[in-house]
């Protein structure tokens, strides 16, 4: 994974169920991570499972993007055949889902 999230970093996103009564669309997401057209918007992470909860696009499916678990580790073992791997978003500023255009059309919202 480029720019993987440091120890530090990671430890700063609300803990796994800790926002369970936040609705969906005002969950705050920490982190986005990208590759190509698949992207991954963390809003809790277990540090002991090491599993972000949030929402996944994959391939710019919209029809079955979801919200749910996604394994940090699993993210971290993905290459392409080219050598390309996984990136977190460097730019990225936490927001409200309701506030990231791509969730919002995966909800429609």
């Amino acid at each position: 994974m480029w720019n993987e999230p440091s120890r530090e970093q990671l430890a700063r996103l609300p803990r796994l169920y800790s926002t369970e009564s936040v609705p969906l669309p005002e969950k705050l997401i920490h982190m986005h991570f990208f590759l190509g057209s698949c992207d991954w918007y963390a809003a809790e992470y277990c540090p002991s499972d090491r599993l972000f909860f949030g929402y996944a696009i994959l391939n710019d499916d919209f029809d079955n993007a979801e919200w749910g678990c996604f394994a940090y580790d699993e993210m971290r073992a993905i290459r392409t055949d080219s050598g390309i791997e996984i990136d977190r978003d460097l730019h990225w500023t936490r927001r409200r889902a309701v506030d990231v255009d791509r969730i919002v059309r995966g909800n429609n919202w």
